[in-house]
């Protein structure tokens, strides 16, 4: 699940402890065929039957919230099988053709593992949380080797610490059920700090990209030397940085950060093009047309800018998907889409034809590219 649902999950989660109510947390952690939403999708369900965020498309909902309301009043976790292609059964005549397994577990903050989970999931702080779907125990593993809690079986406890480091050295990692070396189904829950979104420029096709980045659940920092054009009601819950093109070393993008150069100003692209090449960022995109973006980098040689292989590798242009964008709205549409897709390892492509599940990239997105062949996304 993205950013955003688990802010307006773990909002929920707040008001409802402070008031003494009950709540449960479902997890789905397997699905076998197509289904609506992938492993490590999450839904609150509170002692009155309500409910935030969705396991799928409203098919699942019901049967789930009588679960979890057994589990809170009894404390014993749930793992129950759904199978999405038995129509009958959901009344809904639209099966999925796939199943999934979820998990209910009733929230108890005093309890050390689910205060350092909720603590890393409010803090968007990287963890993974290992919890055997067959047995007893939990643990949360940290990229600093932090261990919280503990897996009753050592060998068993060995394997889930390993293999919990290895899904924190993903670029992008996702929950996931592995198999024990016994056969053993343990659950890798992951949570990783939200996106990033940089704005180089504050113009006004730079709104909707702010805006509709934050909806998706980015952490959105706009910056331009112009503070007029920088308030909070031109880019609502953005962080926003009044900063000139010699000021720009005051700014250090993150490493989960997405640095988009659209100022609409030759001079100010260029500083803002070689500060963003030069930081740890693995992903740089230029809006505009391939031409221009080569119009940039040769300034910055004719300045002396040297720009390493490394560095040059992370950058794209021209940015967004093909859809044929125009307006700001869609190219902002267009851009985020290249962003999903390149985060999460896809081509972008139809799914119309794909024979196979549709969460399965199949193939993989490229690395980003120096100025790759790719759609015009927008014009100067």
């Amino acid at each position: 699940m993205n950013a955003a649902e688990t802010r307006a999950l773990l909002e929920a989660l707040r008001t409802a402890l402070a008031r003494g109510q009950g709540a449960a947390l479902a997890t789905v952690v397997g699905v076998r065929g197509s289904a609506y939403r992938r492993e490590g999708t999450r839904m609150l369900v509170l002692d009155d039957g309500a409910q935030v965020c969705m396991l799928s498309g409203g098919c699942l909902e019901a049967e789930v919230v009588e679960v979890a309301l057994e589990v809170i009043r009894t404390g014993e976790p749930a793992l129950t099988h759904y199978d999405l292609s038995e129509d009958a059964t959901w009344g809904l005549g639209i099966g999925c053709g796939g199943s999934v397994d979820v998990r209910v577990e009733r929230v108890d903050p005093g309890d050390p593992v689910t205060a350092a989970w909720l603590g890393a999931l409010e803090e968007g702080r990287a963890a993974v949380l290992a919890v055997p779907l067959n047995g007893e125990g939990r643990l949360l593993v940290t990229p600093d080797g932090e261990e919280v809690g503990r897996l009753p079986d050592p060998a068993l406890h060995a394997f889930a610490a390993l293999a919990a480091r290895a899904r924190l050295s993903l670029r992008e990692p996702r929950a996931v059920t592995l198999a024990a070396p016994d056969g053993s189904p343990i659950f890798f829950d992951v949570s990783v700090p939200p996106p990033e979104l940089v704005i180089y420029g504050a113009g006004h096709d730079a709104q909707p990209l702010a805006a509709q980045a934050h909806a998706l659940g980015y952490t959105v920092h706009v910056i331009d030397p112009r503070p007029a054009y920088l308030t909070p009601g031109r880019f609502p819950g953005a962080t926003l940085h009044s900063l000139a093109p010699e000021d720009l070393s005051a700014f250090t993008p993150g490493e989960r950060a997405h640095l988009i150069v659209m100022n609409h100003h030759l001079d100010r692209d260029r500083v803002c093009l070689a500060h963003a090449l030069r930081s740890g960022a693995p992903y740089v995109g230029i809006l505009g047309p391939r031409s221009r973006a080569e119009d940039l980098l040769r300034a910055l040689e004719a300045e002396g800018v040297t720009l390493t292989p490394e560095q040059l590798a992370r950058l794209r242009s021209p940015i967004g998907l093909r859809l044929g964008a125009e307006a700001p709205e869609e190219v902002a549409l267009s851009i985020l889409g290249e962003l999903m897709a390149w985060r999460r390892g896809y081509d972008g492509g139809f799914l119309s034809g794909h024979a196979g599940r549709i969460h399965d990239s199949g193939t993989h997105a490229p690395a980003p590219a120096t100025l790759g062949a790719s759609v015009h996304t927008g014009t100067d």
